[in-house]
């Protein structure tokens, strides 16, 4: 069993978390009105989080997905999965976003697009939501349920990077799921 990205990526958002500290973080969140002119946040407001709790959370998801995805798919893909549904949560997030002028932060976007890429490829994987087991599956359809709903409600939460990293998870795992059967078929045809 080979982990490597998943403790790489908890380790990063930890360090930034104590970097915050240090550095001026609106220079890192991603606030729609600055997306072209500051394209960098993009990727590095993935890694920078709001307080100890969210970032707590984020990195306890990320370790229960993350071990479970990345020990089934290619590390690049694990890797490619991560930064794509983080940037296109960050779009999901400029297009749902209460104001212009609202930063946001956090790893969640990423998060939610392993959980679908793991939702597609290991539909019957057990989650728990609370102490309840459950198929990830079932468990993704009731995150993205309640993530639909929280768009028309106002909160601090990023409900639109959410559901389009979850969107592009699922996305993702079709198209691995695709290629898997297409090198198959190809494998047995050759003979």
């Amino acid at each position: 069993m080979r982990v490597f990205w998943t403790f790489s990526f908890i380790a990063v958002c930890a360090i930034a978390f104590v970097l915050e500290f240090f550095i001026p973080i609106n220079f890192f969140s991603f606030t729609p009105t600055y997306a072209l002119s500051r394209p960098w946040t993009f990727i590095t407001s993935i890694f920078f989080h709001a307080n100890l709790e969210h970032l707590f959370f984020n990195m306890i998801a990320l370790f229960m997905f993350g071990i479970s995805l990345e020990t089934r798919i290619k590390q690049r893909n694990f890797v490619l999965i991560f930064f794509l549904a983080g940037i296109v949560g960050n779009l999901g997030y400029m297009i749902t976003a209460p104001t212009a002028t609202t930063s946001a932060i956090g790893a969640s976007g990423s998060i939610y697009g392993i959980m679908g890429t793991l939702a597609v490829l290991a539909p019957t994987a057990t989650v728990y939501l609370g102490y309840l087991p459950m198929p990830i599956v079932f468990a993704a359809f009731m995150w993205a349920l309640t993530e639909f709903l929280g768009l028309f409600v106002p909160s601090p939460i990023a409900h639109g990077a959410h559901l389009t990293g979850l969107f592009l998870g699922i996305l993702f795992g079709f198209y691995i799921k695709m290629k898997l059967k297409s090198s198959k078929n190809r494998r047995i045809t050759s003979f």
